[in-house]
């Protein structure tokens, strides 16, 4: 071949020494030698090369390699280099067609690839064919040519592509017929535990987990992002600030992407990829909406902004779509930071002007964003564009507040960055300021802006406007009130706030609702507290009050616990949590709380534990709150339910502390009663210190348990009796189910078992709905013993019985069956209760009787009595009569 060429194009790039293996890729191009096209195609610095030169270089079959460049964009050169690859596996084809590719009238380039195909029908074995960087051909004869050797090429020829753009052939048809395998940009991202190799085994740096996970997360798993980002630190002497502030402004990441990205763009792609970085994310109106030119400007002809988005997604261009429909996408984020970063430079340019226009750039995107009905995202570009009126006109909203359906940070940054004297001319947004640092927990400074917006209002005329917002901060303070679980302040500012607030003022009328629920539910009237929730939920669904229809679902699921409804309950929360998504407020806290409560009610010890733990993290972003406390009181108890005793004391010490220096007085009720608990299940405990504190703070239930410790079931009784007189005549259903399952362990513990029995009949019916277990499991072996008299005497809710034997004896397996009083020792107990007619043949041995004298007193056969006797000794677990009769009497059997 006399053509003159570059050999070094057919040359196939060797893998890197230091290269992180990807077999899950590699397995992916091994599947697709089962078909005819492998389409690599991703934006630049992805590795794409690397990756093919990684799997061709443990290929077993021959290769024939050809790497792309603009001036292969004449038809004959490429034709050229084409045969002259397919010459480095089989070195006899295309000779007589190099004379017809150097004739000034080339032939029909079909014709020229139809000579090759025939040609490679010869080759026997199976081959490949790459094209790397095939995104520099821009010639449609050439993708016609490549398009009629894809759809006459013989099985034994396999084509590879490399690309930083699909290429124009018809991709849709070949992918129909199965003939096609793709990797794209979401495929060749590295997943942290290949960023983690490659950071460490191929650049050598020395990361800790969170900074690779954190260096993985800002380069979305770009490959050329994280090489340029060790690049940066090697030398660094904290790479983890270096981590904490990485973006596409570093100079090495700012350089590969001008050179390689932006400055092969046109001018008007260039124009719209700078000007639409504003966005987080954009479909075609959108970026037409700000792409608008000013009145009088020339308008220049150009592709719409859903035409322009569609192309920068074939050519790769760092672009991610965001839905299958294509009508979302955003930029990759590094690109974003270098596209914002060009955006703001000072000095100005043909492209973009100064910040003014950056600003202009702004308002229409938020006027667009308005005209859609999305505020939220309005507001953020008002806010950016530094256009105060416009700002403060979205978050006040149309009578619903931005801060009112969830954007609660945006808003408090946007308020914090605000000087005072535009506040004060706006007192409204004193008080938005005041409303949104209650919803972010930060409880400190809302008293201060509260006083700087009625500062603000002094001498102004109380008319509608004024009257609403005097009404508005009273809302307020009966919230903060209710962080303080002050039930007379709330109910005096939640009649303030409705006197003064307009009619129409429905989501902080809403929330007043909400703050007089809370307080009824304080003073014990379960029904009004439930009224005022439903109406709360329910207007606030209607009207949209995101926050408060998390506070009044939160208030119903307290109900339905209190209703011992736990189903429900665990339903409400979840709804809350899914409401919030994974960004919670901290009032989710009590959705955590709720859900640990019935968890451990359910004996799911450990989700018991993950929501427990969940709620005291969320709980401490408060200021100035007791839910800290109240989810450590909770984590308390469970630490007793798995015997860890030290563990619980460590905590409660902790909680008891926090209480008395914060003052936090409610809470201290519920913090002795688990100081008695923890006294109970100490080995030593000191019941002197125990009685003395459950007296202090009027705790009948745990003065029974003492009671019930020290052996006096009669001086239980005296206390529990009168106090479920009080919880019925009150309605308390959870506090009634307490009360009724420890009267019957102390009136089993005082001899009166008939009485009992029916009392523990009452408990098991209120409390099978609700699926409680820990209710009776916690009482012990004591509870045990009741149990299986029930069972073996009235054959009561056998399913329901059999489900606490059950897990009486998983307990009892894992060591932790004791009873809370310290009454007795872990005692064998029956899996499966006895029967009837087996108690009577149990009473029969009892008395002496041999086989055949039972079967003639109960008119049974002789191998019925036989049976009966076996079945008995399998479940009391003996093995002789005597030994039977021995544990049944330990067990209350008989």
């Amino acid at each position: 071949m006399s053509t003159p060429i570059v050999s070094t194009k057919l040359f196939i790039p060797p893998p890197r020494p230091n290269v992180v293996i990807r077999p899950r890729l590699i397995d992916c191009l091994n599947e697709g030698m089962q078909r005819k096209l492998i389409l690599i195609s991703a934006s630049a610095g992805c590795g794409k090369t690397t990756l093919v030169s990684q799997w061709l270089a443990g290929c077993s079959q021959p290769v024939a390699w050809l790497s792309l460049e603009e001036g292969d964009n004449d038809p004959a050169c490429f034709l050229t280099y084409l045969f002259a690859a397919v010459q480095t596996i089989a070195p006899n084809i295309g000779k007589g067609v190099f004379a017809l590719l150097r004739s000034p009238q080339l032939p029909p380039i079909e014709s020229i690839i139809t000579s090759l195909l025939n040609e490679i029908t010869a080759i026997p074995d199976h081959f490949v064919l790459v094209f790397d960087d095939y995104h520099v051909i821009d010639s449609r004869a050439i993708d016609k040519a490549i398009a009629f050797l894809l759809e006459h090429m013989p099985p034994q020829m396999h084509l590879v592509i490399s690309t930083r753009e699909d290429p124009s052939i018809p991709l849709a048809r070949i992918r129909v017929r199965n003939q096609l395998t793709e990797v794209r940009g979401a495929d060749l991202r590295f997943t942290s535990t290949e960023a983690a190799e490659f950071l460490g085994s191929v650049m050598g740096l020395n990361l800790s987990p969170e900074n690779i996970a954190l260096l993985e997360s800002r380069t979305e798993g770009w490959i050329a992002g994280l090489q340029l980002a060790a690049l940066s630190m090697q030398g660094h002497k904290d790479p983890s600030s270096f981590i904490q502030t990485f973006t596409g402004s570093h100079h090495f990441v700012l350089d590969y992407l001008v050179e390689e990205v932006l400055e092969q763009q046109s001018e008007s792609i260039q124009t719209f990829l700078l000007h639409t970085s504003i966005l987080d994310w954009m479909c075609g109106p959108l970026c037409d909406a700000v792409l608008h030119r000013k009145a009088g400007e020339q308008q220049a002809p150009s592709a719409s902004g859903q035409e322009t988005l569609e192309y920068l997604e074939r050519a790769n261009l760092f672009i991610v779509p965001l839905d299958n429909e294509r009508h979302w996408y955003r930029y990759h984020h590094l690109f974003a930071d270098l596209l914002q970063k060009r955006l703001h430079q000072s000095i100005p340019s043909k492209i973009v002007d100064n910040e003014r226009d950056v600003a202009e750039l702004h308002i229409r995107a938020s006027i667009w964003y308005e005209d859609n009905g999305l505020e939220i995202e309005a507001f953020h570009h008002a806010a950016a564009a530094n256009d105060i009126q416009r700002a403060a006109r979205l978050v006040e909203g149309k009578g619903m507040p931005l801060l009112f359906r969830g954007a609660v940070a945006p808003v408090l940054n946007w308020l914090g960055s605000m000087r005072n004297e535009d506040l004060d001319a706006r007192p409204s947004l004193w008080v938005m300021y005041a409303s949104a640092l209650l919803m972010a927990g930060q409880m400190t400074r809302v008293e201060q802006k509260l006083q700087a917006a009625e500062k603000a209002l002094q001498g102004a005329e109380q008319d509608n406007k004024i009257r609403d917002l005097i009404g508005h901060i009273a809302a307020i303070r009966a919230t903060l009130a209710v962080s303080k679980h002050q039930a007379e302040t709330i109910i005096a500012e939640s009649r303030r706030a409705l006197d003064y607030l307009h009619p129409d003022n429905l989501p902080v009328r809403t929330a007043t609702t909400w703050t007089l629920g809370y307080a009824y539910q304080l003073q014990g009237d379960r029904a009004a507290a439930g009224k005022a929730y439903a109406e709360a939920l329910s207007i606030s669904q209607m009207i949209g009050h995101v926050i408060i229809n998390i506070m009044a679902a939160l208030g119903l699921g307290n109900i339905y616990e209190a209703e011992n409804q736990l189903y429900e309950a665990a339903e409400t929360y979840r709804q809350v949590l899914n409401m919030t998504g994974d960004s919670p407020l901290p009032a989710v806290c009590e959705a955590h709380l709720g859900l640990a409560r019935i968890c451990y009610e359910w004996n799911n010890l450990d989700a018991a534990m993950q929501h427990g733990q969940w709620s005291v993290q969320l709980a401490k972003q408060f200021e100035q709150s007791d839910r800290v406390v109240a989810g450590d009181v909770f984590l308390v108890r469970l630490k007793l339910a798995k015997g860890e005793v030290s563990g619980a004391a460590a905590i409660l010490a902790k909680a008891d502390r926090v209480a008395r220096l914060q003052n936090f007085a409610n809470q201290l009720p519920h913090i002795a009663a688990a100081q008695v608990l923890l006294m109970l299940h100490q080995h030593q405990g000191n019941l002197g210190a125990a009685a003395h504190l459950a007296q202090k703070h009027e705790l009948h239930m745990s003065q029974a348990r003492i009671h019930l410790a020290q052996g006096d079931a009669s001086a239980a009784l005296v206390l529990l009796e009168p106090w479920r007189g009080q919880v019925e005549t009150k309605g308390w259903a959870d506090e009634r189910l307490k009360v009724m399952v420890l009267q019957a362990v102390a009136l089993h513990e005082h001899g009166e078992k008939f009485k009992a029995v029916q009392i523990l009949e009452d408990a098991l019916t209120m409390a099978e709905p609700g699926g409680f277990i820990r209710i009776f499991l916690d009482e012990g072996v004591p509870m045990l013993r009741l149990l299986l008299e029930a069972a073996a005497a009235h054959e009561v809710m056998p399913s329901y019985l059999g489900k606490l034997l059950a897990e009486f004896k998983a307990e009892e397996l894992k060591g932790g069956t004791k009873s809370s009083q310290q009454l007795a020792q872990p005692a064998k107990f029956l899996m499966e209760p006895l029967s009837g007619r087996e108690l009577e043949v149990l009473q029969l041995i009892a008395q002496g009787l041999s086989n055949l004298e039972i079967s003639e007193r109960l008119f049974i056969a002789l191998t019925t009595v036989k049976g009966h006797n076996r079945i008995i000794f399998d479940k009391l677990q003996v093995k002789r009569r005597t030994e039977a009769v021995a544990c049944a009497r330990k067990l209350g059997l008989l």
